[in-house]
């Protein structure tokens, strides 16, 4: 099973992610999507697939989403899709697909849903959360 992540490797929950999935031991596609940009059918896609919406997919902090606007609840879909294809760091992240579904996950631990069987553990957030413990159980 093929697991693809669109990843920004700046930020600590996309690793968080990327740590997981590689330590289980997954066959693994890692997108840049900075660097590869995005579609719209692609982002059409993965936000139906993830049951969110462009507005849930936005990314608010550390982007440039209030200085364009977007933070007003008025501004359509539609809208909000022409920039996150001007502005790729507008998307939220990381976004995991597999055969088990397509996830945003924030936080880190939400990718251990598309998991199946659980990495072995420990498990922990570059901040020192433990997010599986030594007998992989999950730790909430």
């Amino acid at each position: 099973m093929t697991y693809v992540i669109h990843h920004n490797p700046d930020c600590g929950t996309s690793r968080n992610v990327l740590a997981i999935l590689e330590k289980a031991g997954v066959d693994l596609v890692v997108i840049d999507y900075l660097t590869e940009g995005w579609t719209r059918p692609q982002l059409l896609a993965l936000f139906a697939a993830a049951d969110v919406t462009p507005r849930q997919a936005l990314r608010t902090r550390r982007s440039p989403a209030e200085e364009l606007g977007l933070l007003d609840p008025s501004v359509p879909d539609d809208e909000l899709l022409d920039h996150m294809l001007a502005h790729p760091v507008l998307v939220n992240r990381p976004i995991v697909a597999c055969p088990k579904g397509v996830r945003l996950c924030r936080p880190s631990e939400t990718v251990l849903d598309l998991l199946d069987p659980l990495p072995p553990g420990p498990i922990y957030k570059e901040d020192g959360q433990m997010i599986l413990d030594e007998k992989g159980n999950r730790v909430d």
